[in-house]
């Protein structure tokens, strides 16, 4: 028995799961001989209760089997494979062949009856035996009766075997739905209710302003909302718009150059309220089914507390000053990184006691800025000191770093990552990337497929349009369980300061308005299509999977085809739920193609005809395994077929 799954790379850690989630098990099982195997899955649930699911044969030819189950129970699952020899089987293969031809026929019978005698003595068993035993009877009677479907049942339930094997123990980690399912919104509170005065100067947005935004949110169906770094900003090397240099007396600074004399890690910006009013905004994101993320950016501006209090935790240069970010050609003079080589215990035992703060105040996701600066040790002993005090608190790794580095964050303990999707934009980059998440990585790495942050904005949506902005948004909304915009994906923000993938007159250094209703009420926002992709979402829970997204084919190289599918028995419903995105990913085309669907992927039959609905503009379709489809990039590039089940022949 070889390649049990899941399991991360060289088992270090557990499996990954989250609650509702269908997990694929799998093993290569083989052995000598013509004989045939039976195989199990025994999986055992936190509390200690085991059940036994029947593996099934994959793909011919590869030794593979598997199973579906669908984990609910938050907590540490333990499970392993048992392979046995399926003796009942193995005779009644042989007898199927040799019996018809007359070969040794008493002797396979005596073999079916000394098997038999294996079992309890039930009536079905009895006369199974009896028939087995009559040599008056016809052979192919008596051969019939070996298929009693009373005997099929017993034996599936409890099989003759021997030769049993039992594969090594693995665990899996079952967390809670969020940690692999959500729609995130990102947004700046200070720029929320911002306003600018007759003189230049500028009021901030504060959380009284910032939680009127909350409906909106909420009414586009997005149940996350992260904040960047709500706290005090550093004065020292402030920068201003754009990343220049120089910053006036009203710019606000990065928030992410975190401290000054206000405060740190536990503080709150002045401009922004108190601790109480931040509380109030906790509440208002309750009251429209909204969790608040905040940021975990382990980081300081020169003016932070611990410059002072606790020097050792920077690099010291040669010159005597303190080392600031870099990272080249960009510079980051109003940042100085933690250094955790110079006192870790100290350093880790402060971010705890922040964690746990925020925790306090009702705080259960943490965005972390820049992970992969900091050592994977930490990381591996902070989510689990944290999760095992707060099982429910959820780490995302903001880490656009190599594959190994991404990779380890998540099997360390990271229950979501930001992921290469921002970059991937043709069919075949696009096509290489889904195997990746949904079956690759999957076993640990979950991705949160956010089309946009405020310093990336990619030459795709620069000059794709208003339709790159649909495509992009379709594919991560029913692609990945969890996706994510930041604010003005809707306005089409489009414009990035030159040489860059960044906006022009970036966020992230000064304050801005937006008026969504005006935009709305003129047509000019994508935020209706925003509320639709969530509604769909919502609605059909094979969208709310990853490792159900299968790929199928078009004769079109910028034609992308997928689809989601889940059985009737993992749905609330209790019907199959199928889902097939066609995109054309060429936001300046006009396209026509055949798809080609492996209708199997999607619990159909080859040969079937079966009814579509197109849930972004209600068409219905006749489909098969062939079917022509036209994708105009400028007014509905990508098809999100929902498949009617009651019309299958």
């Amino acid at each position: 028995m070889r390649g049990v799954e899941p399991r991360q790379p060289e088992n270090r850690w557990p499996a990954k799961a989250f609650a509702g989630e269908v997990v694929p098990f799998a093993a290569t099982v083989f052995r000598e001989g013509h004989d045939l195997l039976g195989v199990d899955l025994l999986l055992v649930d936190p509390q200690g209760v085991q059940t036994q699911h029947k593996m099934s044969p994959g793909a011919p030819g590869t030794d593979r089997w598997e199973v579906e189950v669908q984990l609910h129970t938050t907590g540490t699952w333990r499970f392993r494979v048992q392979a046995y020899s399926d003796d009942w089987a193995s005779w009644l293969h042989a007898a199927e062949i040799k019996v018809p031809l007359g070969q040794d026929v008493e002797l396979v019978f005596s073999e079916g009856v000394a098997l038999l005698g294996r079992m309890s003595a039930t009536k079905a068993v009895k006369d199974v035996l009896a028939a087995l035993r009559d040599p008056s009877l016809p052979r192919d009677e008596r051969l019939a009766a070996a298929h009693d479907p009373r005997l099929a049942a017993l034996l599936d339930s409890r099989p003759i075997a021997s030769l049993q094997t039992l594969s090594e123990a693995s665990s899996i980690r079952v967390e809670r739905t969020r940690a692999g399912v959500g729609s995130w919104y990102e947004f700046f509170p200070r720029s929320e209710g911002a306003r600018k005065n007759r003189d230049g100067s500028w009021s901030s947005g504060t959380f009284a302003t910032a939680s009127q935004r909350l409906a909106g949110v909420a009414l586009m169906g997005f149940d996350v909302v992260y904040l960047p770094p709500i706290h005090p900003i550093g004065r020292s090397f402030r920068k201003g718009p754009n990343n220049s240099l120089t910053a006036g007396p009203n710019d606000p600074g990065s928030p992410w150059a975190i401290g000054s004399a206000e405060g740190g890690h536990d503080a709150i910006h002045p401009d922004l309220g108190t601790v109480d009013d931040f509380v109030a905004f906790l509440e208002v994101a309750r009251k429209h089914n909204l969790e608040i993320a905040i940021d975990l950016a382990l980081q300081c501006s020169p003016d932070h507390p611990w410059v002072t209090e606790h020097p050792e935790w920077f690099t010291t240069l040669p010159d005597g000053s303190i080392a600031y970010a870099e990272n080249p050609p960009k510079k980051y003079q109003d940042i100085y990184p933690l250094n955790f080589d110079n006192d870790p215990v100290g350093i880790r035992e402060e971010i705890l006691r922040i964690v746990r703060y925020w925790i306090g105040l009702g705080i259960q996701i943490f965005r972390v800025d820049n992970p992969h600066t900091k050592p994977l040790q930490f990381w591996e002993w902070l989510i689990h000191e944290v999760n095992a005090e707060y099982p429910d608190v959820v780490f995302l790794a903001e880490a656009f770093t190599r594959p190994a580095m991404m990779q380890s964050l998540a099997g360390a303990g990271f229950q979501q990552s930001y992921s290469y999707f921002t970059w991937r934009n043709t069919k075949a980059e696009l096509e290489e990337f889904f195997v990746q998440i949904s079956d690759t990585w999957s076993a640990f790495y979950r991705p949160n497929l956010f089309v946009n942050t405020p310093d990336i904005l990619t030459e795709y949506l620069q000059f794709g349009g208003p339709a790159a902005y649909r495509i992009r948004a379709a594919l991560a909304a029913t692609a990945g369980a969890s996706w994510g915009v930041y604010a003005g994906y809707e306005l089409y923000e489009d414009v990035a300061r030159p040489g860059s993938e960044e906006n022009i007159d970036n966020e992230k250094y000064e304050y801005k308005q937006r008026d969504f209703a005006k935009a709305e009420k003129l047509g000019n926002s994508l935020a209706p299509y925003l509320s639709q992709l969530n509604r769909i979402r919502a609605a059909h829970p094979a969208l709310r999977q990853l490792r159900n997204l299968r790929l199928h084919w078009s004769d079109d190289d910028s034609i992308l085809v997928y689809s989601k599918y889940l059985a009737g028995e993992f749905t609330r419903p209790g019907k199959p739920d199928g889902i097939i995105v066609v995109a054309n990913v060429d936001p300046h085309s006009v396209r026509e193609t055949t798809v080609h669907l492996d209708l199997r992927a999607l619990g159909l039959a080859p040969g079937d005809v079966f009814e579509v609905k197109d849930l972004i503009t209600e068409q219905r379709f006749t489909w098969s395994e062939h079917n022509y489809v036209r994708l105009d990039a400028f007014t509905e590039p990508v098809h999100i077929l929902s498949v009617d089940y009651r019309q299958g022949s």
